[in-house]
């Protein structure tokens, strides 16, 4: 395994109905972006997103390549993203801290009140260091929700001087992120 470039890990690990208002780990620039997602059947939006979440299929869709040592997160799983084009593509190696399936009742149908998804945190070579999750959450009253939780700071100074370009970089990779939530989970 390889050596985490931060040192507060696990504050993506939030499984519902914790609160992802506040409670981040000082010094980090964080980021928390919650988006309801209108479906016909909440039970099967709210699996169809978190099987997508947990087999890379958010962020293949959202157009990052990613190659993994393993077909779904789990603790442990390492995983490179790439962003970008040719030589111009940046890689974020990472690896998965924590991973919650759905919870199913007797019928095969989702639990209502749960997360489902992952967190992954920074190895060497990703330009930043922190943590990241990935959420689908099928709420008490039985809703749809996609939410993408971060904190971070620039991995060294030529990433510090270029954290204009980054956010708008990071900005970018979440709307491709909600629209690819939104065609998982079937957006009616």
């Amino acid at each position: 395994m390889e050596q985490f470039t931060y040192d507060e890990r696990g504050a993506t690990d939030r499984p519902f109905p914790e609160s992802l208002e506040g409670g981040w780990p000082a010094g980090y620039t964080v980021m928390v972006e919650s988006h309801d997602i209108g479906t016909e059947d909440p039970s099967a939006g709210f699996l169809a997103l978190a099987e997508g979440i947990l087999a890379w299929g958010l962020h293949r869709r959202a157009g990052l390549s990613m190659t993994s040592d393993a077909e779904r997160a789990a603790p442990g799983v390492e995983v490179v993203s790439g962003f970008g084009v040719g030589p111009a593509r940046i890689k974020a190696p990472c690896q998965v801290i924590w991973s919650r399936a759905p919870r199913l009742d007797g019928t095969g149908r989702a639990v209502p009140g749960q997360r489902s998804g992952f967190g992954y945190g920074t190895l060497p070579g990703h330009p930043v260091r922190g943590e990241e999750g990935f959420y689908a959450e099928l709420t008490a009253d039985n809703r749809v929700r996609f939410i993408c939780s971060a904190y971070s700071v620039p991995a060294n100074v030529v990433y510090r001087l270029a954290a204009p370009v980054t956010r708008l970089t990071q900005g970018y990779v979440l709307s491709r992120y909600m629209k690819a939530a939104r065609e998982l989970a079937g957006e009616a």
